[in-house]
């Protein structure tokens, strides 16, 4: 029996057709009461898919093949889904940190294992309740001439640290290991290939092609950054300084 829930994630309501009652408690704080703008449904295969897609990007890490439960490929499944259903809605999924301070939202992107979640949790430590974790992992991000808008979701890393909020992204940072503090605001496209690189890109042609124009409206509309830091709290602070504006 399928298991039926409806979320709100990114201002829009969402109908969850899914195969095991784990999703319910993962999206525990996104429930919502209100009529679905659209559904999404799993199939059996759709979670075979992401164990095989899984199976592969362990292959080219060179790590061993990690057995994820199908309750947990789920959740993947349904994410990817919603990711392209978004695109309707002007909305892309991005691979980053993002951290509120003072309602402002920054973004922090990198390839895996530099540092993002270390250098937002810095953050935290030296803004205490000014600073929000927006999401640290996956946040959607709605994206318009008008402004950007980033949003929390239940897909938030392995730390779980996100919140059920939305606020104005006011830049993106670039991240990058360094043993001195340093920051520079770039133009967009000294960056652009890393934008690519950490949105979600969708196989059909037609949303490929919707994602890489809403990457150019973000690159456009949002100020963009390259920090090399350490990982000491003097980093936090370098950062928010340059980027406040």
């Amino acid at each position: 029996m399928d298991n039926i829930i409806t979320v709100k994630i990114a201002d829009k309501v969402i109908a969850v057709s899914a195969l095991h009652g784990y999703i319910a408690d993962y999206c525990k704080d996104y429930i919502s009461d209100d009529t679905p703008d659209f559904t999404v449904q799993i199939t059996q295969q759709d979670i075979d898919c992401e164990r095989e897609k899984s199976k592969q990007e362990d292959i080219k890490e060179g790590i061993p093949i990690r057995n994820f439960s199908d309750e947990y490929l789920e959740t993947l499944a349904v994410y990817r889904k919603i990711a392209e259903q978004m695109l309707s809605y002007d909305t892309i999924l991005f691979h980053g940190s993002v951290i509120a301070v003072d309602g402002i939202g920054y973004l922090f992107t990198a390839k895996s294992g530099t540092g993002k979640s270390t250098h937002t949790r810095l953050w935290r430590e030296l803004f205490g309740e000014r600073a929000v974790m927006v999401n640290d992992d996956k946040p959607l991000i709605k994206v318009s001439e008008n402004g950007i808008i980033v949003y929390g979701t239940p897909w938030d890393g392995k730390h779980r640290l996100s919140t059920n909020t939305s606020v104005p992204l006011k830049a993106v940072c670039v991240l990058e290991r360094s043993e001195e503090n340093h920051i520079e605001k770039v133009k967009a496209d000294s960056v652009y290939n890393m934008l690519v690189q950490q949105v979600y890109r969708p196989q059909n042609p037609q949303k490929l092609l919707k994602t890489m124009q809403l990457v150019d409206v973000l690159s456009e509309n949002a100020e963009m950054y390259r920090l090399g830091c350490n990982m000491d709290i003097s980093a936090a602070e370098t950062a928010y300084n340059a980027m406040k504006g």
